[in-house]
């Protein structure tokens, strides 16, 4: 997401302030998700038959569609004692902050208009949650500069977009969760048969990513890697790529999304290392929210739905079959 940009409300591709209600974008020219995530192929094959799945988020939209289906409703006297969840019972519709262009967790299709991924998954049950719609959510794209003032501005209800729980974020708003942990991932060569965990990174030319947690892990993990710095997430896969280095290690999160675009390219080996970095959802400062919305996120994680949701939108588009453990909620 580029920096210092303003946060926009989008209600299906249209850049204007309305209601996301089933927005669909019927007999438009829809232009390949490719263009906007930076993926390569063609543009994807409408969605909607039973079974389908979009060829722009290699995601089964059938299935993501029938999980929400089956979201849980809340009962009238919980809303009623939620003044956050109140406020959008009486609204008619919740105002989520998140984006469109994260690959696993929150991207938009442009054959149907909808939104598809873990955030999104989230946001959508959550509508459903207060609402008794799926449909009745409005989104504002925020970047990692505005998150928090969105939710100060009252412009937004909620944040969902893979939002870290710091110490320094909780002075100034409040967070439900958290609902995802992810940690560091080691990715290769497809055909890389050398690396197999991070003990294999003994010795080895490994990317790491400046201004992130990656150089220092990697010092305390394994002090025998030989190191290289790269700005920018692309230029590592790209000497990746090149046979420039033997492995790049960054957040889990960002490599999954890698593997998903680019699966004959790249593979994830070996177990998540270091320490953990929480998800949780935004909340304005305070507020009564925070305890509707994680007596949301426990429900999702006792019924199954929490499971079912990674595996629609993260382990079957990564390959991994077996789900995580969802972290307990604070």
């Amino acid at each position: 997401m580029s920096k210092n940009s303003q946060p926009s409300s989008v209600a299906g591709v249209a850049l204007t302030r309305r209601s996301f209600v089933g927005a669909s974008l019927t007999g438009a020219a829809a232009l390949a998700l490719a263009a906007c995530s930076g993926d390569g192929g063609s543009a994807p094959a409408p969605s909607g038959d039973a079974g389908t799945t979009s060829a722009a988020t290699s995601i089964d939209t059938a299935a993501f569609a029938s999980l929400l289906d089956a979201g849980t409703v809340a009962d009238a006297s919980a809303v009623e004692a939620s003044a956050w969840a109140k406020a959008v019972k009486d609204r008619g519709r919740l105002l989520v902050g998140g984006v469109e262009t994260s690959t696993l967790f929150s991207q938009l299709d442009d054959t149907d208009g909808k939104l598809y991924g873990f955030d999104a998954g989230l946001a959508q049950l959550l509508a459903r949650y207060v609402l008794g719609d799926q449909a009745k959510f409005e989104l504002t794209k925020v970047t990692s500069d505005t998150r928090e003032s969105v939710l100060q501005n009252n412009q937004v209800d909620c944040v969902l977009a893979t939002y870290s729980i710091t110490d320094d974020r909780k002075k100034v708003i409040s967070f439900a969760g958290p609902y995802y942990n992810s940690r560091q991932g080691i990715l290769v060569a497809k055909d890389n048969a050398d690396i197999n965990g991070v003990e294999d990174l003994a010795g080895k030319n490994v990317a790491v990513q400046s201004g992130s947690t990656g150089p220092d892990i990697m010092t305390q993990t394994c002090p025998d890697a030989k190191q290289q710095l790269f700005k920018t997430s692309a230029e590592a896969q790209e000497a990746l790529m090149q046979g420039r280095v033997d492995a790049y290690v960054v957040d889990r999160t960002m490599q999954e999304s890698t593997v998903a675009k680019q699966p004959d390219d790249f593979k994830l080996v070996g177990e998540p290392f270091g320490p953990n970095d929480s998800y949780g959802i935004g909340l304005p400062l305070d507020s009564d929210g925070v305890a509707f919305v994680n007596a949301f996120l426990q429900d999702v994680e006792d019924n199954g739905s929490w499971e079912k949701l990674w595996k629609i939108c993260i382990g079957n588009r990564t390959g991994q079959a077996t789900a995580p453990q969802p972290p307990a909620i604070a």
